[in-house]
């Protein structure tokens, strides 16, 4: 699960559109569209058109996974950060209703104006 209470930031650099893993793909809804896809050194954030899920891949193996699902509609205000020329990274937060925020970094090009363009359609 994120660690609302600390405020969580994960270092994101963009991925393939298919890297989501086998437990997320198994849980997307009917007509669910993956909109983007990031990835840690293990770790996935997969952005699609009605919610942000975060897939926790753990153990040595990798087998054991975990999936936060978290529903736009939730979303009472997001905030982002575009990258400058010293500072490569941007970031995204975003604050949950009855549960706190969470930040994501992303590293380089990571379309973020899309990730906002697609956050204001769906909580706007």
């Amino acid at each position: 699960m994120i660690d609302f209470q600390n405020g969580e930031i994960m270092k994101l650099r963009q991925a393939d559109m298919q890297d989501v893993g086998s437990l997320v793909g198994k849980i997307l809804l009917p007509g669910e569209q993956v909109v983007g896809v990031y990835k840690t050194v293990r770790d996935r954030v997969i952005f699609t058109d009605r919610r942000v899920m975060t897939l926790d891949i753990q153990g040595a193996t990798g087998k054991k996974q975990e999936v936060t699902s978290l529903p736009y509609r939730k979303i009472v205000c997001f905030s982002v950060e575009t990258s400058g020329i010293l500072d490569v990274d941007s970031e995204l937060e975003l604050c949950f209703s009855g549960m706190g925020r969470v930040r994501f970094e992303f590293f380089g090009s990571s379309h973020i104006a899309e990730i906002a363009q697609v956050l204001g359609k769906y909580i706007l």
